[in-house]
């Protein structure tokens, strides 16, 4: 047996893991909590990206938009944190051992860093995606990449329920 099955038969066995599969409301209200906060962050991520784009609200500064709606992202990834491992913890196998599950946290990782990589220079410099053609083209190409990103990280999650692992 290797690691991963041994973690999976731990947790598949304590006793938060069978509350929540034998309660019968938990897990539809924390998939509900998940999905508003996808949503949440969805909707963040669109209206920063569709800014970065100048498709919308170019009468403002991409620093304001950004500091606008950034908040409500880095707000729900914590909650999203605790739904998913509420999930996890429920069927850990399911999950744990489903290549798309992983797929879906390296695109995670790679999101935030897109995300990251646009909002560190706004904290020195509020102007520095306006300043320059250069970083304007910069600037769009991470927006195109990060609107791809957190797209598929959506339809990753949704595969993991119908794709199994080993």
């Amino acid at each position: 047996m290797n690691f991963l099955d041994t973690l999976c038969a731990w947790l598949g066995a304590t006793t938060a893991s069978q509350t929540i599969k034998t309660a019968e409301w938990i897990i539809p209200a924390v998939q509900l909590v998940h999905i508003l906060a996808v949503a949440s962050v969805m909707t963040s991520v669109l209206m920063i990206d569709l800014r970065l784009l100048g498709l919308r609200a170019r009468e403002l500064t991409v620093a304001s938009t950004v500091n606008r709606f950034l908040p409500n992202l880095w707000g729900s990834l914590p909650v999203l944190l605790v739904t998913g491992a509420t999930l996890i913890t429920a069927e850990p196998a399911r999950t744990l051992r489903n290549p798309t599950f992983f797929l879906k946290m390296a695109l995670l990782l790679a999101a935030v860093a897109v995300t990251l990589t646009c909002q560190l220079p706004l904290r020195r410099d509020a102007t520095f995606w306006e300043r320059s053609a250069g970083r304007r083209r910069a600037i769009r190409l991470a927006a195109i990449v990060s609107l791809a990103l957190w797209i598929s990280i959506v339809f990753a999650g949704r595969w993991i329920a119908y794709t199994r692992g080993a």
